[in-house]
């Protein structure tokens, strides 16, 4: 099934929107409040998705299932470890599950990002790589933050703080992407040239 690619805004709206809500409703009541409106809000940016473009990101439906799952354990047994922890949670799975993947060869980076360029095996090894270890940077960075901070200054890390991390990852990235990028037309030929081959 083709993908409709969402206009950037919508992308972003729906990325860190949730994040917003989350922020602005801690700010005026507390932190359950926050979380029962992000679960929401998480609830509400998936259905957005899926009606613009009739997908949804691996990656965006595995936050929304943990943001849930630990979101209720939150309000229902009213303990804010348990939405402080989910990032760790999260982040630790997808360390894990990018780190497993290179164990046996595969790069699930790219299902994980919805396959958004194309690069050569070399260039998806290196990126996998480098994505689990952010992750796993992640997962400890949220750990030290909820610990030895107060719940407002871990919510606006959350909100504010995480994003501009991520982003400048993301654009350190670029040289590798650069550098180990393949152009579809020629894998195509190239493929079409292996059939060639093996048909003779």
């Amino acid at each position: 099934m083709d993908k409709t690619q969402p206009h950037p805004l919508f992308k972003l709206a729906t990325e860190l929107g949730p994040l917003i809500v989350f922020f602005v409703v801690n700010a005026k009541f507390n932190l359950f409040a926050a979380t029962g409106a992000f679960m929401v809000a998480i609830i509400v940016a998936l259905i957005a998705s899926y009606v613009v473009t009739r997908h949804v990101p691996l990656m965006a439906l595995v936050t929304a299932v943990v943001v849930i799952v630990f979101g209720t354990l939150t309000l229902v047994l009213h303990d804010e470890t348990f939405i402080k922890v989910k990032p760790t949670i999260i982040y630790a799975l997808f360390a894990a599950v990018l780190g497993g993947g290179l164990l046996f060869n595969r790069s699930f980076i790219a299902i994980m990002f919805d396959q958004m360029f194309n690069l050569t095996s070399a260039g998806w090894r290196i990126l996998t790589f480098r994505w689990a270890l952010f992750f796993a940077a992640m997962a400890v960075l949220n750990e030290i933050v909820w610990r030895t901070q107060t719940t407002d200054f871990w919510v606006g890390f959350k909100a504010f703080g995480v994003v501009p991390l991520t982003m400048i990852f993301v654009i350190a990235q670029m040289p590798l992407i650069k550098r180990y990028h393949q152009d579809p037309a020629s894998l195509e030929a190239s493929d079409a040239a292996e059939g060639d081959v093996s048909k003779g």
